[in-house]
């Protein structure tokens, strides 16, 4: 790299650590000011905030790959996680969730299901979840910065004693880059979080637009079109894939019916079938729930939720679609001659560009772009996980009455542990990976049917929810094993088929087994206290089966209303994703100078955001502050 690189790059950390550490002074007064920021940011910082720390590294580079291979009916492969949770989230979870006024998503459980016996064991397994969930992914944080890096920077930073290597360099790049990120987190709370995540956000949208500026500028349309198919174009499919590249580039089709996705229509299928119910499960017990739960009022929570989808998008995908393009016309003739071509050669398109081609300053720029996105997802799970260790656990089991400023310091502690705990595990490099898909897995499978239920059904209690998710993660687990086995199974087996079937097609089974485990610990126990399905169905007031709850609660108040919103919720989820999927192919079309399509989708974009204004933010606007 160049020394205006080098030095931008330079500018970014130093500038990164000064704002965090500026602003962590307002963090000491109280747990709900480390953790949440003492409900006193400004939902526009918040959303911010939240977007960046999703415009992670790793999603990004996989991102890339998935959009040279496939083209724009890519983005569809976003569902599998699914995005769109962000859309049903927008439209009425934040408001249920923020109503709550509570710290974390496990103490939410506590106000659903009650503090007996029930109550805590759904409130341990959700914070035992969220913790380990944490330090898994600051596991894998740990192992991808520092490849990243390693690919990226020239020096070796290794460090050892004699012929006895104590730490490669990816590891030496990892832990620095974590230290520095730790420092203003741990020292900031929620205040140093959203300062620089708030400036990480402006210095990544600033590398994407000057990378697609570069791409638009540097390449012609003619070398596009050269490559690309009109198949790669079309974001519309059958229930097979076509074929998406022209005879030339035989080993990229190769590659694709090697992937395991050419059954598009059934995955989409199932995709969405599984979408819409972990959507409705609403947000896992990690950064973006402790966004919602950090805002001044439940109208705020709204917007914010819907501010983060408007902000991230477009501005993402630019960048994505300028690194392909770039990536299209330098790499695609050379990578095409390899016979042996595989999914993992699509990950190093992301650094092969940046390092070969892009220019001088604007590398600088787009690294630390990309620096900042590792750096904001990496601090959002540091603030996120310490709060289920320390609020959930340490005080209210273990010394419930301390000072503020005891809370504090045992968040610092319990920060570090975290941290501690997910780089001893990054540097088992080889189990990462499989770590993560598990937590992923389980995250999908065994945490959706329980949280569903929990929102629609009145008569689902604590243990209901314990068993579901126990269950649910149990049979998730069981799926990873089998993955890992695969190569130990005979050829025509069942064993050998289920564990060569993607997982998205054993979501079905996973969900059955976690709804099953929820309906036996419900129905073989007590039902919850109806002094607190009472008291959370008149704060939350979601819509599902609470006739029972809501007739005890006429007994007392006769305007006692039900939610009658469950159509125009799902009504402007549908339209929210058609306005979400056109964010993100505007950008795509455009640097594909398809324009024809860039226009239609920018039609489609504003139409559903003048139909949104109408349907949702106008009923938002009608909240009480």
């Amino acid at each position: 790299m160049g020394i205006i690189d080098v030095s931008i790059i330079g500018i970014y950390i130093l500038l990164t650590l000064i704002v965090g550490i500026w602003v962590s002074k307002k963090a000491s007064s109280s747990l709900e000011s480390y953790f949440l920021g003492g409900n006193n940011i400004k939902w526009y910082f918040l959303g911010l905030s939240n977007g960046s720390g999703m415009f992670d590294v790793s999603g990004t580079a996989w991102m890339v790959g998935i959009l040279f291979l496939y083209g724009v009916k890519s983005f569809m492969f976003m569902w599998l996680w699914p995005i769109w949770n962000q859309i049903f989230v927008m439209m009425f979870l934040a408001v249920w969730i923020r109503r709550s006024n509570i710290m974390t998503g496990s103490e939410w459980i506590l106000t659903r299901f009650g503090d007996n016996k029930a109550g805590r064991a759904s409130h341990i397994i959700v914070a035992v979840f969220a913790i380990v969930a944490a330090i898994g992914f600051i596991a894998y944080f740990f192992e991808g910065v520092g490849k990243f890096m390693t690919i990226i920077l020239p020096w070796d930073v290794s460090l050892q004693i004699g012929n006895l290597a104590l730490l490669t360099s990816e590891q030496s790049y990892a832990l620095i880059i974590i230290l520095l990120t730790t420092i203003y987190t741990v020292k900031g709370g929620m205040f140093s979080v959203v300062a620089t995540e708030v400036l990480q956000y402006g210095i990544m949208v600033l590398a994407g637009v000057l990378v697609a500026g570069y791409a638009f500028f540097a390449f012609s349309d003619v070398e596009i079109n050269a490559i690309i198919s009109d198949e790669w174009r079309n974001m519309f499919f059958g229930w097979e894939l076509e074929t998406h590249w022209t005879d030339k580039y035989t080993a990229f089709n190769n590659l694709i019916d090697s992937e395991g996705y050419k059954m598009f229509g059934a995955l989409i299928g199932m995709t969405l079938f599984k979408g819409f119910f972990a959507s409705i499960a609403g947000p896992t017990p990690s950064y973006d729930l402790q966004r919602i739960l950090s805002t001044k009022t439940v109208k705020e929570a709204a917007y914010m939720s819907g501010f983060t989808n408007l902000i991230l998008f477009i501005p993402r995908y630019l960048l994505i679609a300028g690194i392909v393009v770039i990536a299209l016309v330098t790499l695609a003739p050379e990578m095409s001659i390899n016979p042996l071509l595989n999914g993992s050669d699509l990950e190093i398109l992301l650094p092969k560009v940046i390092n070969f081609h892009v220019p001088v300053g604007i590398k600088g720029l787009l690294l630390a772009g990309l620096l900042a996105a590792f750096m904001s997802t990496f601090s959002a799970f540091v603030n996120a996980g310490p709060a289920y260790m320390v609020n959930d656990i340490y005080k209210k089991y273990f010394k419930p009455s301390a000072t503020a400023k005891h809370y504090i310091k045992a968040s610092h502690i319990a920060s570090f542990l975290v941290v501690g705990l997910g780089v001893f595990m990054g540097f088992f490099a080889e189990s990462i990976n499989s770590l993560t898909l598990w937590i992923t897995s389980a995250l999908f499978g065994g945490y959706v049917a329980a949280n569903f239920l929990k929102w629609i059904w009145w008569r689902f209690n604590g243990w209901g929810y314990f068993w579901g998710m126990l269950s649910g993660l149990v049979v998730a687990s069981l799926q990873f094993v089998l993955d890992q086995s695969k190569n130990n199974f005979l050829e025509g087996s069942l064993f050998y088929e289920l564990s060569h079937l993607h997982a998205i097609y054993l979501f079905p089974i996973i969900f059955f087994v976690s709804i099953l485990g929820s309906f036996l610990g419900t129905y073989f126990s007590e039902p919850t206290n109806m002094e607190v399905l009472k008291s959370f169905y008149k704060d939350v007031r979601p819509w599902g089966f609470w006739k029972p709850v809501l007739n005890e609660l006429k007994k007392e108040d006769e305007t006692a209303m039900k939610n009658s919103d469950f159509w125009l919720d799902m009504m402007n989820c549908a339209i929210g994703i058609i306005w979400q999927s056109s964010m993100i192919v505007l950008p795509i079309y455009l640097m594909i100078r398809d324009y024809p399509k860039t226009l239609i989708a920018l039609v489609i974009f504003l139409i559903t955001s003048i139909v949104l204004k109408f349907t949702w933010l106008d009923k938002v606007r009608k909240l009480p502050n």
